[in-house]
């Protein structure tokens, strides 16, 4: 198979999936690239499904952790399995996500190039659920907002260079994690994407949506929006203090205390179901 097939390890983290990480790895198997193998690593599900997912998929490689270790420090246990087996590209897929056929030939190829020797990190462009609306074609950082935000645009070009490529559905060259790392494990959920994209950067490697390949993504994250929530703020703070330009950290300082005003006014008046999940989330960041 050598270069026109180069080896593939597509990893699927699962926390508690149900049946929707048997959606994940049936679009998986049915795949029309012939030269990949995949890893599931289970965060200590307590569902039933990593048992189920076994059963149904003898072919797969099953990694089951004795508790959950988040999103970042599970996966990273499937990408050092998978840098073992002498893997040439990793393919991070949500378990509620769902490839297309030919989603990871149309990455490889875009990845194969000779006009992407610069780019080490790939996404497809990833739609909500079933429909057309797209949740993911790109992402770009706020600084001023302190946010990681979606693209929801395509455009005409094969690739579309931008500044970080989401965690739902991440292709990255083996040569990206000899020389920027693994995912950093300070990050339990969220923002850990946007983090290994920047400091990739860093040692060269652009990051680029492929507007031929496309996912679905069914988004369970939302059924939790208090978890989701309190998340988003501990590794946003995170995040925008360990990234910001120095330059701005003054800003952000500022921003951040704003915002904890804000918030403090939420819980007064109580119109805000989520603002005690806000306030847990700033006072275990050590920011208050």
């Amino acid at each position: 198979m050598g270069n026109d097939f180069p080896k593939v390890f597509i990893i699927i983290l699962n926390y508690n999936g149900g049946k929707t990480v048997l959606r994940c790895l049936k679009s998986v198997f049915v795949s029309d690239y012939p030269n990949f193998e995949l890893v599931m690593v289970d965060n200590n599900s307590s569902d039933g499904s990593f048992e189920l997912a076994k059963n149904y998929f003898t072919k797969a490689h099953f990694i089951k952790n004795e508790e959950n270790l988040g999103f970042a420090a599970g996966n990273n246990i499937g990408i050092r399995f998978a840098l073992e087996k002498m893997a040439d590209y990793i393919f991070l897929l949500n378990n509620d996500a769902v490839v297309f056929k030919n989603t990871l030939s149309e990455l490889i190829k875009s990845a194969q190039r000779e006009t992407s020797k610069k780019i080490g990190i790939f996404s497809p462009v990833i739609f909500k659920g079933n429909s057309k609306d797209i949740w993911f074609a790109g992402g770009k950082i706020n600084w001023l907002k302190m946010r990681a935000e979606h693209i929801i645009k395509t455009t005409n070009y094969e690739l579309r260079t931008v500044n970080y490529i989401t965690g739902c559905a991440m292709l990255i060259k083996k040569n990206v994690f000899k020389k920027t790392g693994l995912l950093d494990e300070n990050f339990f959920l969220y923002y850990e994407d946007a983090d290994f994209c920047l400091r990739s950067k860093k040692n060269g490697f652009k990051s680029a949506v492929v507007t031929g390949a496309k996912a679905n993504h069914q988004e369970k994250s939302e059924e939790n929006k208090k978890n989701k929530t309190y998340w988003l703020v501990v590794s946003g703070i995170y995040f925008f203090r360990k990234n910001s330009p120095w330059f701005l950290r003054p800003y952000i300082y500022i921003y951040l205390w704003l915002r904890i005003m804000k918030n403090k006014i939420d819980l007064i008046n109580g119109k805000n179901e989520l603002a005690g999940d806000v306030a847990r989330a700033y006072k275990d960041s050590r920011f208050i």
